[in-house]
């Protein structure tokens, strides 16, 4: 079974079309403009892990036949990230036990407040969660025995740090940044796919933008690249028209090996 990562969600917050059935600048025609908000699965063999848990969790992992996951991490507690929590319930009856969750100390604080019966229970309703430090989250390793290393790295997103991941030294997820320190740079150095925030083409105070997005790509000199969290204004074959030959937009349901 190859090692793949597939894109459930590359929309930005409010998704593509807006409530309302605004486009935007993206062709209603196009089904790769149709977008959820962002999320990623990331599987190697039978192990696999969920990035985030978008309000349109349900629907993304039924669109990607998925049932089951090993572990989530969370890249930051904004509700575009985290308010499909509730979602998750079903796939830790799959497994009968407490599905591990990872993320920094604000966003495990932040998630404990909101959503506190995922993680103690409710009455007759069990905890359905376990909240876990990320440095306890080097590696996760599914019923096969194949293991995944997971490597986090800061990302700021307006005012506050938000969490980038690489996995198996290969891939590397940054839906939510407008800027990374020298550290994470390095660490992003030669990556050999990183799927990355580029919201629209004028700049953002918490968001990347597609040219400053581009420089980046350029600067790691990752082998290739994604742009996903894409706004209306950005639609998918105009986009994709100023991309190098190693980039391209994200779309639902997107999947690459490596």
């Amino acid at each position: 079974m190859s090692n793949l990562v597939r894109i459930l969600g590359c929309g930005s917050s409010t998704g593509v079309p807006r409530i309302g059935g605004v486009w935007g600048a993206c062709d209603p025609n196009n089904p790769k403009n149709r977008r959820t908000r962002c999320s990623i699965l990331v599987q190697k063999g039978t192990t696999k892990v969920l990035v985030d848990s978008s309000p349109d969790l349900r629907q993304q992992m039924l669109d990607a036949n998925v049932g089951s996951v090993d572990a989530v991490y969370y890249t930051h507690d904004h509700a575009d990230q985290a308010h499909g929590i509730d979602d998750l319930r079903v796939l830790a009856q799959f497994g009968r036990k407490l599905l591990p969750v990872f993320a920094d100390p604000q966003t495990q604080k932040t998630l404990t407040k909101r959503f506190g019966y995922c993680f103690e229970g409710f009455g007759d309703y069990p905890a359905i969660l376990d909240m876990c430090d990320l440095e306890d989250g080097s590696h996760v390793m599914g019923d096969d025995g194949h293991v995944l290393h997971v490597e986090p790295f800061v990302m700021h997103h307006g005012r506050i740090n938000a969490t980038g991941y690489i996995f198996d030294g290969k891939v590397a997820y940054s839906p939510d940044v407008h800027d990374l320190p020298d550290e994470s740079f390095e660490k992003l150095k030669n990556i050999d796919l990183w799927i990355v925030d580029a919201l629209r083409y004028r700049p953002h105070p918490s968001h990347s933008h597609v040219e400053q997005t581009l420089g980046w790509i350029k600067q790691v000199g990752a082998s290739q690249a994604v742009l996903t969290n894409l706004h209306i204004d950005v639609d998918y074959e105009e986009v994709k028209a100023m991309c190098p030959d190693n980039v391209i937009p994200g779309h639902d349901g997107l999947e690459l090996v490596f």
